[in-house]
C-alpha cells in the first residue's frame, strides 16, 4: 500500500511554514482534489475540473480554551503551498460522503455559518478509502475531545468508523527492563496516547441493573423430578379451582348463552343486510364501470374533437382569401408603384390553386364542398384577374408604341441619321415582365392574345424606324451614277479609273445592317424572354456574331436579361421545345414582317448607282448570315438570305 501523504513530513512542515506566525499547531495534514461538480451529471469544464489542494486540522490553545480550525492550503505559481481558506470547527455541522461516487473517497464538510447556503460547498476527494477514514475520524475525534459534540455523519457508519480505527491503528513498541536488564517490548495503541477508539459499550450502573433484573427469574430448585411434582399439584389444584368456579357461576353461563343467541339472531340480520349490500354494491360497481367506459369515451371523443378542429383550423387557413389579395386580384391597380402587391398576389393565388390540388392536398379532403367552392372562387378570381392584367398589357404596349411613334426626335430626320434607341421601351416592359411569368403559371392561353399585340404595336414602330433610316440614308450618300459600267463590264476596257466613285452604296448598306441586324436579333432575344418562350438563349454573353465584327455592330447594353426567376419547374431545363419553337417564329414573322421592304429599296437603290457595288454587297450580307446561328432568329436569316439573293440575281449578268 502506498504511503499516505497525512505521514508526509515534508508536508507538514510546508503547511506549519505557511501558517507560521498564527501561533497554531498542526494536528494533521493530507493532500485532496478539489471540486465543485456533481457526480453523475455533466458541467462546464472550468468549473467542475479538480484542483489540487491540502487540508489542515490545527488547534491553538489560549488559556484553558483551544480552539479547532480546519485550513484549506492551495499551490501558488512557483509550487509553495499558501492558504487559502479558514473554517472553525465549531461551525461544522455536518460531514456528507457522497453516494453518486462509486468510489466512496468524496465527501462534503457543510458549515452553519456560510453567507450563502444556496451555493453548493465544495467536494473533496481523497485518495483511498483509508485517508478518507483518517481524516474523517481526526476530525470527530477533535470535535468530540475539544468541542464535546458530533456533526452530524451522513453516508456512513460510525461503528464502521470505529472497526476501522481498530484495525487500522498503529502500536508504538514501549520499552521495559525487567529485573535482568533486557528490554521488552509492550504493546501500546495510538488511542492510548491521544484519544480512546473503543468506548465502553454497557456501563457499570446498567450492568448493575441487569444482573439484578436476573436475579428477580433466580429459583433454588435441587432436582427436576422434584420441581416437577411440585407443577403437577400445582396444576390438579387449579384445574379443581376452575371447575368448582364453573359450577358456581352458571346462572352467569345461562345469562351468557341468552347473549350469545341475541348476538347470533344480530349477525343473521347482519348477514341478510350484508348481502343485500353487497348486492347494491355489486350493482354499484357495474354502473361505475359503465360511467368510467363512457367517461373514457368522451375523454376520447374530446381529444379526437381537439384534433379535428386542429385539422380544420389548417384547412380554414388554406382556405382563406386575405383581404388584399382579394382587393389586388380583382380591382387593383396596374400602375408600377403596385407591382409589388400584384406580383405578392399572384403568388399567394398559385400557391392557393397548387395547394388545393390532390397531390399536395389530403384526398379525403378534396371532395369536401368547403374545398370544391373555394376551388371555384379561385378560379373565378385567376379568370377575373387574367382578364384585367391581359387587358392592361394589351393597352399598355400600344401606349407606348403611339408615344414613341407620335415624337419625332426618336427617328431620323432630314441631315440626321438617328440610331434606333429601345432601351427606355425594354425597361418599362420589364416593369411586367414578372406578371407575364405569373400569368403564364395561371393560364397559358392568355399568352397568344398578348403576343399578337406586342408584335403588332412593336412592329409599327420598327417599321417606321427601319423607313426613315433608309429614306435618310439614301438621302445622305453621295454617289453619282456610273453609265459605263455595262460597256466596261463587256467590252472589258481599262478605262474604269475615269469613273465615279461608288464605294459610299457600299458602305451605306453596310450602315443599313450594321445598325437594324443586331436591333432585330435583340428584339427577338427580348421578345422570346419577356413573352416566357422555352427555347434557348439567342444571343450568347459577350457575343459579336450578330453584328459588325469589327465591333461597331451595337452600342448598347446586353438587354436580354431581364432579371427574373423562372416560376414553373419545366422552365429551367435546357433543350429546344419544338413547339414554342414554332410558335415563337410565327410570332416573330409578325413582329418582323414588312421591315424587309426596307432593305430592299437600299439594295434597289444601290443597283441602280452601281450595278457592280451588288458583289461587295453580297459579300457584306453573307458575312452577316454566317453569324446567326440561334434557331430562334429565323426570320433575320431569312431576311438575310433574301438580301444575299438578291445581290446574287443582280451580279448573275458580270458572271
Amino acid at each position: 500500500m502506498a504511503k499516505s501523504s497525512a505521514d508526509d513530513e515534508e508536508l507538514r512542515r510546508a503547511c506549519e511554514a505557511a501558517i507560521e506566525g498564527t501561533k497554531q499547531k498542526i494536528v494533521l495534514s493530507i493532500r485532496v482534489a478539489k471540486s465543485h461538480g456533481i457526480w453523475g451529471k455533466s458541467g462546464k469544464l472550468g468549473r467542475h475540473m479538480a484542483k489540487p489542494r491540502v487540508l489542515a486540522l490545527s488547534t491553538k490553545s489560549n488559556g484553558q480554551r483551544t480552539k479547532a480550525f480546519l485550513r484549506v492550503l492551495k499551490y501558488s505559481t512557483g509550487g509553495v503551498l499558501e492558504p487559502a481558506k479558514l473554517y472553525k470547527l465549531k461551525h461544522l455541522s455536518k460531514v456528507e460522503v457522497i453516494a453518486n461516487d462509486p468510489s466512496g473517497c468524496s465527501f462534503t464538510l457543510g458549515f452553519d455559518n456560510l453567507r450563502s447556503q444556496s451555493v453548493t460547498p465544495p467536494q473533496w476527494t481523497m485518495r483511498n478509502i483509508d485517508d478518507r477514514n483518517r481524516l474523517l475520524f481526526c476530525i470527530l475525534n477533535i470535535c468530540k475531545d475539544v468541542l464535546g459534540r458530533l456533526p452530524k455523519v451522513v453516508g456512513i457508519d460510525i461503528v464502521e468508523m470505529a472497526l476501522w480505527a481498530k484495525e487500522n491503528t498503529p502500536t508504538i513498541p514501549k520499552q521495559t527492563n525487567l529485573q535482568d536488564g533486557v528490554p521488552v517490548a509492550a504493546t501500546v495503541t495510538e488511542s492510548d496516547l491521544k484519544v480512546t477508539v473503543e468506548r465502553e459499550l454497557v456501563s457499570q450502573a446498567e450492568e448493575e441493573d441487569m444482573e439484578a433484573l436476573l436475579g428477580n427469574y433466580l429459583m433454588g430448585i435441587g432436582e427436576a423430578e422434584a420441581f416437577s411434582e411440585s407443577l403437577k399439584r400445582e396444576l390438579l389444584a387449579l384445574e379443581a379451582a376452575n371447575v368448582h368456579a364453573i359450577l358456581e357461576s352458571e346462572p352467569l353461563i345461562e345469562e351468557v348463552l341468552l347473549g350469545l343467541e341475541a348476538a347470533t339472531n344480530c349477525v343473521d340480520d347482519m348477514d341478510e343486510w350484508l348481502g343485500i349490500f353487497n348486492l347494491k354494491l355489486r350493482h354499484m360497481r357495474e354502473d361505475i364501470e359503465s360511467i368510467e367506459t363512457r367517461n373514457n369515451k368522451l375523454e376520447m371523443q374530446s381529444v379526437n374533437n381537439v384534433s379535428l378542429i386542429e385539422e380544420l383550423d389548417k384547412l380554414l387557413e388554406r382556405l382563406r382569401v386575405p383581404s388584399e389579395h382579394a382587393t389586388c386580384l380583382t380591382a387593383g391597380s396596374f400602375d408600377e408603384a403596385h407591382m409589388l402587391q400584384n406580383i405578392e398576389a399572384c403568388e399567394w393565388l398559385t400557391g392557393a390553386l397548387r395547394g388545393l390540388q390532390v397531390p399536395n392536398l389530403d384526398p379525403s379532403y378534396a371532395n369536401m364542398r368547403a374545398v370544391k367552392e373555394k376551388r371555384t372562387e379561385l378560379e373565378k378570381l385567376k379568370t377575373m384577374f387574367v382578364r384585367r392584367a391581359s387587358e392592361f398589357l394589351r393597352n399598355y404596349f400600344a401606349s407606348l408604341v403611339d408615344f414613341m411613334i407620335s415624337d419625332k426626335s426618336y427617328f431620323s430626320q432630314r441631315g440626321q441619321l438617328k440610331r434606333p434607341d429601345h432601351a427606355d421601351l425594354r425597361y418599362k416592359c420589364r416593369t411586367y415582365a414578372r406578371l407575364l411569368q405569373h400569368l403564364k403559371s395561371l393560364d397559358k392561353n392568355c399568352l397568344g392574345p398578348l403576343r399578337k399585340a406586342y408584335c403588332s404595336s412593336l412592329s409599327l414602330l420598327l417599321r417606321r424606324e427601319a423607313r426613315e433610316f433608309a429614306n435618310e440614308l439614301r438621302a445622305s450618300t453621295k454617289a453619282s451614277r456610273n453609265p459605263t459600267v455595262w460597256l466596261e463590264a463587256s467590252t472589258g476596257s481599262s478605262q474604269s479609273s475615269h469613273n465615279a466613285d461608288t464605294s459610299s452604296v457600299s458602305e451605306a448598306y453596310a450602315k443599313m445592317l450594321t445598325i437594324f441586324i443586331p436591333l432585330l436579333v435583340d428584339e427577338s432575344s427580348f421578345f422570346a424572354h419577356f413573352m416566357c418562350f422555352e427555347v434557348p438563349a439567342l444571343v450568347p454573353p459577350g457575343s459579336v456574331a450578330n453584328g459588325n465584327k469589327d465591333g461597331n455592330a451595337n452600342d448598347e447594353d446586353d438587354d436580354d436579361d431581364l432579371g427574373i426567376m423562372e416560376i414553373d419547374e419545366n422552365d429551367g431545363k435546357a433543350g429546344k421545345n419544338s413547339a414554342d419553337l414554332a410558335a415563337l417564329n410565327e410570332s416573330l414573322q409578325d413582329l418582323l414582317d414588312g421591315i424587309q421592304e426596307d432593305f430592299y429599296a437600299v439594295v434597289d437603290w444601290a443597283y441602280k448607282i452601281d450595278p457592280l457595288r451588288c458583289i461587295s454587297m453580297h459579300g457584306i450580307t453573307e458575312r452577316y448570315l454566317s453569324g446567326q446561328k440561334a434557331d430562334a432568329a429565323g426570320f433575320v436569316r431569312l431576311l438575310l438570305g433574301d438580301l444575299e439573293s438578291k445581290n446574287f440575281y443582280a451580279i448573275q449578268p458580270f458572271c
